[in-house]
C-alpha cells in the first residue's frame, strides 16, 4: 500500500521486451529497498527484482503493460518513485494500492502565478467513482480533483487539479504536455462502498 506521495523522481534507463512481459531498468537512490519489495512506478505497483547502485530493476507483466501507460514509457522518461508505507508511517496523501484502473489524456494546462490547473480525460467506467474534492491517483500522486465535466457532450468526462509549485517540482506532473497519457487509479474506498450498496439493495 502506497499514499501518493511521490519520494523522488526516477529515470528509465533501459527497457529489455519479452513476448509476455517487460524487464524495466530505472535509476532512483531508493533508500531502504530491499530485494522483492514494492515501489510504485508512475502510480503502478511493481517488484524489485535486481538492486544496483543507483538503480533498480522491475518485471511488467504483459497485462500491466496493456492496462497502464508503463506500455508507452521510453528509456529517459522519468517516473514517480514511492516506496510502499510502514505502518508507523504518516499518511500525507490517501490509500492507493498502486492497481491501475485506467488511463487518462492529459488535456490542457493553466499556468498561474502560484499554481498549474491541469484537466485530464476521465473515462466512462470509472468516472463514477471520482467527485469533486476527492482524491484521485494521477502517475500515482495523490491529488484532489478541484473540478468535474464533460465536453463536448457524448464524449468522456475530465477531471482538473490543481498543482501546487512543490507537486510541479518533484512530480512528473511539472512536465506532462497536453496528449500525453497518465495512469489513473480511483479512492478504494468508492469502490468498496458502491459494492456493499449493490449488495444492500439486492436483500
Amino acid at each position: 500500500m502506497f499514499t501518493g506521495i511521490v519520494a523522488e523522481l526516477g529515470e528509465v534507463v533501459g527497457i529489455e521486451h519479452f513476448d509476455d512481459a517487460a524487464r524495466i531498468i530505472i535509476r532512483g537512490s531508493v533508500p531502504d529497498a530491499a530485494l522483492g519489495d514494492s515501489i510504485l512506478v508512475n502510480g503502478v505497483c511493481l517488484t524489485v527484482t535486481e538492486l544496483m547502485t543507483g538503480a533498480f530493476t522491475a518485471d511488467v507483466m504483459r497485462e500491466t503493460l496493456d492496462r497502464s501507460a508503463l506500455g508507452l514509457i521510453k528509456p529517459g522518461a522519468p517516473v514517480n518513485l514511492e516506496l510502499s508505507v510502514r505502518v508507523s508511517d504518516r499518511l500525507g496523501g490517501h490509500i492507493v494500492q498502486g492497481h491501475v484502473d485506467a488511463t487518462g489524456t492529459v488535456l490542457s494546462r493553466e499556468p498561474s502565478e502560484h499554481w498549474d490547473v491541469v484537466r485530464v480525460s476521465l473515462p466512462g467506467p470509472i468516472s463514477r467513482y471520482v467527485v469533486e474534492k476527492g482524491s484521485i491517483a494521477v502517475d500515482g500522486i495523490s491529488l484532489t480533483v478541484s473540478a468535474i465535466g464533460a465536453e463536448p457532450p457524448g464524449t468522456d468526462s475530465w477531471f482538473e487539479v490543481s498543482l501546487i509549485p512543490e507537486t510541479l517540482k518533484r512530480t512528473t506532473l511539472g512536465i506532462r504536455a497536453p496528449g500525453e497519457v497518465v495512469n489513473l487509479e480511483v479512492d478504494i474506498i468508492a469502490k468498496y462502498v458502491e459494492r456493499l450498496v449493490q449488495r444492500l439493495c439486492r436483500n
